[in-house]
């Protein structure tokens, strides 16, 4: 038996129901109350100098390779992450292929514009064509999307095989309630500039898609949220292929979240600052190890 929702009603006087203002799971704790008692969180830095900028989010873009490089989601040359550039929005800076993940400095990274020419960057200057026809037609569709993300992590594509979109079954997944799409097409590695546009079609407004038969793509207006909602999409899909075969095993269905439940949740943890922030601790630890290595 599904648990009630934790969304709670309350009967008017000609026999409807509203919503309560009574905040969900705290029992006598206002709506009102549970919002000033919320924390100030801290938020991305600002800057005034957009050569200053590049050379911020470039030294994070770098980072973000070096999280996906510990978490083990490269696949040869396969994977690719993309920050568009402050002193020109209609370029991106990208990895250069064949570089590993776990090597990336902020030196190695290239300048690709959007008719795919490597305007600068470092030593390495060979472009994944994957790379540019996908997250180029991203950036050129969706203005709001500094970074976009995506690897061949073992879990995401063991999921997108089955041609489904993500079912609300735990509190992470809800990060992603009625924010993320199935592309539900496969034609071989994305070298056709139509492929490209019509993936970035079907992410529409959305943060994550489901590259069916391929894998995940996340996208976010910053680096940080880009890669902890791949991380966390790819932890989700790993969450629902246990939970599936566990249940069916056992002859039953998992338990799905509530409409109301899974709304109220996606309100806390799966806006872009809750994704800025709940990366945080990743970025903290990769500096910690890397002693900033990649910064060079």
């Amino acid at each position: 038996m599904s648990p009630p929702s934790a969304v709670s009603y309350n009967s008017t006087s000609n026999g409807d129901t509203k919503p309560s203002t009574a905040a969900p799971h705290e029992p006598g704790l206002s709506e009102s109350k549970a919002k000033v008692q919320m924390p100030k969180f801290p938020g991305p830095p600002t800057f005034t100098d957009k050569y200053a900028e590049r050379d911020y989010l470039k030294g994070r873009l770098a980072a973000a390779f070096r999280i996906f490089g510990k978490y083990g989601y490269d696949e040869g040359v396969a994977g690719h992450i993309t920050v568009r550039d402050p002193v020109q929005p209609d370029t991106f800076w990208v990895n250069p292929f064949g570089v590993a993940f776990s090597l990336i400095k902020k030196s190695d990274l290239i300048q690709v514009d959007h008719e795919g020419n490597v305007i600068d960057g470092g030593e390495v200057r060979l472009l994944n064509a994957a790379a540019f026809m996908i997250h180029g037609a991203v950036h050129r569709a969706r203005p709001d999307v500094l970074c976009a993300a995506h690897s061949h992590s073992i879990y995401g594509r063991a999921f997108c095989s089955l041609g489904r979109k993500l079912d609300m079954i735990t509190q992470d997944s809800c990060s992603f309630y009625n924010d993320h799409v199935l592309y539900e097409s496969f034609n071989g590695i994305v070298l056709a500039e139509k492929e490209g546009k019509d993936i970035a079609a079907c992410l529409g407004d959305k943060k994550a898609a489901l590259l069916q038969n391929h894998g995940l793509l996340t996208a976010g207006d910053t680096i940080e949220a880009a890669v902890f909602w791949f991380i966390s999409l790819e932890k989700c899909c790993q969450a629902q292929l246990a939970a599936d075969a566990a249940a069916t095993a056992r002859g039953h269905e998992t338990v799905k979240i509530h409409d109301d439940d899974a709304a109220f949740t996606y309100k806390a943890i799966g806006t872009p600052k809750a994704g800025w922030f709940s990366a945080k601790p990743l970025f903290d630890v990769i500096e910690k190890e890397c002693g900033g290595e990649y910064l060079q």
